[in-house]
């Protein structure tokens, strides 16, 4: 057992949250009850998440997604009403944990992905340095990056073969980091590995010659949360649960 603020206050420190700029608070979203025993862990706030909390009796919940976002509608109506009606109603706590959670060098989305693909960075690149970059290793073409990438997400990727170079250096950033292709061709990578594609992608591959592959917004971000919430229920003997609500993005 823990309570709610020595679990937050564990969780900030971890994550050094205050070295973000982020789209939207990090930590504690939604105040529950003050002692958290059961603990689940997804990566989105969504309805189906809390109520699969809530059938499980969850005392909080820590997502990478949370609720709240720089720039939203603030009324609370609709889907937003819904969330968050049964969290108050159940006494959940929510926390939620962005940027920092994607650069945690250890736990993180970014981390806990390369790991599985059996990449290891050596440097970081992009804003805020959330970009990880490192040597292909085995993965020194892009077909067998990209299948080893199918079989740990078990999803089919949007790939852009680039120049057909032998890959040297592989850089990634989970989620829709498409924006950071630019920083990842400008550190130096021969391919660059992330959730989503945008129209000016395909062409900056053609005309640099790096690949890119796309891989699935909330299926490159799945590992982190786990990750953080294994991590706080062997800290605090905690009983844990990640539910994965399918998303095809």
């Amino acid at each position: 057992m823990v309570t709610r603020d020595e679990l937050q206050s564990h969780l900030a420190a971890l994550l050094q949250v205050e070295r973000f700029r982020d789209y939207g608070p990090n930590g504690l979203q939604v105040e529950g009850g003050a002692t958290v025993r059961r603990l689940v862990s997804g990566v989105t706030a969504s309805l189906s998440l809390i109520e699969a909390a809530v059938q499980w009796q969850a005392d909080a919940i820590v997502v990478h997604h949370g609720l709240f976002w720089r720039g939203q509608d603030g009324r609370v109506v609709g889907w937003m009403r819904q969330r968050l009606h049964a969290l108050l109603t159940q006494g959940i706590n929510l926390f939620a944990y962005h940027l920092p959670l994607d650069a945690h060098a250890e736990l993180g989305n970014n981390a806990q992905f390369g790991a599985r693909l059996g990449l290891r960075a050596d440097a970081r690149f992009g804003e805020q340095e959330l970009g990880f970059i490192g040597d292909a290793g085995a993965l020194a073409q892009v077909e067998p990056l990209a299948a080893a990438i199918e079989r740990t997400l078990a999803r089919p990727l949007t790939v852009v073969a680039g120049d057909g170079r032998p890959l040297r250096r592989i850089g990634w950033c989970t989620g829709a980091a498409q924006g950071s292709f630019e920083a990842a061709v400008a550190a130096g990578a021969d391919a660059f590995v992330t959730g989503e594609i945008s129209e000016p992608q395909a062409h900056i591959a053609r005309e640099t010659g790096v690949a890119f592959l796309a891989c699935g917004h909330h299926a490159t971000e799945r590992f982190g949360v786990q990750a953080l919430a294994a991590h706080v229920a062997q800290t605090f003997a905690l009983e844990h649960r990640f539910i994965d609500i399918h998303n095809p993005a």
